[in-house]
């Protein structure tokens, strides 16, 4: 007699194997007492013992979102283990920063961790795809981890692109936003500003001063286009006319919002009162990562 799988288990077969095939299905891991020795698997490891990653891709935790998780944590246990290898006499954690920060809130002493036998690389590349797959990561904490995998570990941006299931372009946009000041990066940090500002605010004179701008009038990225394309004609100069946009500028911006957004091209046909939405990907990975976006499944 055959058993149905449970509705968060079901997905298309041969996708979304990017995660899962660096960490091993932790599903099928079975917990151990505390203590037994094991080289990898799942088991009860002191909380004590375990130290977040120094370069963990994720600097910024929602205060008020921690707590609730660990209210969770404190009613009903922590349910998904972490990730952690072994270094020296302790752990580092690879995934689940978050869940073992509430957890400690919940005033646990031990927490179950998937146990994996990981190189620096590897460590720093799952850390990255698990962020990314749970959107938790903002647009510079993104572009901070793509920079340290291509200047530390060599990987190309079409590489990083496969790695996280996202466009070349997509890669190569979001590194371009660490050539902003220091100023302007942070307010994309703290979502004072999006990555759409933040990519019109690139080739401006004086990205600083119009980053201030936008935010006081709380200007939108379409507007942000336009003031930073008014600031570099202020030369004096006479400048060829611009040629006619063939498609609605409120559809093209919307259509790089939704790109930057998912990291694939994305393209809108509208028509009258409707239209189409049509979202491109190149991998089946890619697929998986729109179905989970699409119907809220978490990984």
């Amino acid at each position: 007699m055959s058993v149905e799988p449970s509705p968060a288990r079901r997905r298309p077969s041969g996708l979304g194997r990017g995660l899962s095939a660096l960490l091993g299905e932790v599903e099928r891991e079975q917990p151990i007492e505390a203590g037994e020795a094991r080289a990898e698997g799942v088991r009860l490891i002191a909380i004590a013992d375990i130290r977040p990653h120094p370069d963990q891709p994720r600097r910024h935790f929602d205060e008020e979102k921690l707590e609730e998780l660990a209210q969770s944590i404190a009613e009903r246990g922590l349910l998904q283990p972490i990730v952690v290898r072994k270094i020296g006499t302790g752990y580092q954690i690879v995934a689940g920063e978050r869940r073992w920060r509430a957890a400690q809130r919940a005033r646990l002493h031990e927490v179950p961790a998937l146990v994996r036998e990981l190189s620096d690389t590897e460590t720093l590349e799952i850390a990255i795809i698990e962020n990314i797959q749970r959107a938790d990561l903002n647009a510079i904490e993104e572009a901070e981890a793509y920079q340290r995998l291509v200047s530390d570990f060599g990987h190309s941006q079409e590489a990083l692109g496969k790695l996280v299931h996202k466009s070349r372009s997509h890669v190569a946009n979001l590194l371009r936003l660490l050539d902003l000041p220091g100023k302007v990066r942070q307010e994309v940090a703290n979502g004072t500003l999006s990555m759409g500002h933040a990519r019109a605010l690139i080739t401006a004179d004086d990205p600083e001063k119009l980053a201030a701008e936008v935010i006081k009038r709380g200007l939108s990225v379409r507007d942000t286009e336009q003031l930073a394309r008014s600031a570099k004609g202020d030369t004096g100069k006479e400048r060829a006319p611009r040629p006619k946009p063939t498609a609605d500028a409120d559809i093209v911006a919307l259509e790089r919002q939704l790109g930057d957004m998912l990291g694939l091209a994305v393209r809108i046909a509208h028509e009258g009162e409707g239209g189409t939405v049509i979202l491109s990907y190149s991998s089946l990975d890619q697929l998986d990562m729109i179905c989970q976006r699409l119907s809220g499944e978490r990984i």
